[in-house]
């Protein structure tokens, strides 16, 4: 037997019908046709960031992104805007580049940010833009 739920509206317990809506139930699950079901939650992603200009960074586009700093070639901190639970999260970053192989290392990440370096083939690089992604617990 299967239940269903169908809503048109969810209004807040005021009523006043906020957008600040909060739905307080970390295990909420989904299945995908198959046995096998995911944790909605655990699998958001908890911050990123679409950065552009080679030389100095802007942030074009972000979420749980509070500031990026500017280390030098290539090399730039995103802080975060809520904290991760700790240090052991998933983060993957790429470049926007035209013509140069580049490769991302990460230097450093703590629960309150991230630090993704760019590298050319001998030496720290400023790509035309950079993105990244993080994928763990809030604190």
């Amino acid at each position: 037997m299967s239940s269903q739920l169908n809503v048109d509206t969810i209004v807040d317990k005021a009523g006043s019908g906020g957008t600040n809506v909060k739905i307080a139930n970390t295990s909420v699950t989904v299945a995908e046709g198959g046995s096998a079901t995911m944790n909605t939650v655990q699998g958001l992603c908890k911050a990123w960031a679409n950065t552009s200009g080679g030389g100095t960074v802007a942030v074009d586009d972000s979420f749980n992104n509070a500031s990026v700093t500017d280390n030098g070639a290539g090399d730039q901190t995103f802080a975060f805007t809520n904290n991760m639970n700790n240090s052991n999260y998933s983060c993957n970053a790429m470049t926007i580049e035209n013509a140069v192989i580049v490769i991302i290392q990460i230097l450093g990440q703590s629960s309150s940010n991230v630090n993704p370096k760019s590298h050319s083939t001998s030496a720290s690089f400023d790509v035309i833009g950079k993105n990244y992604s993080v994928h763990g617990d809030l604190a």
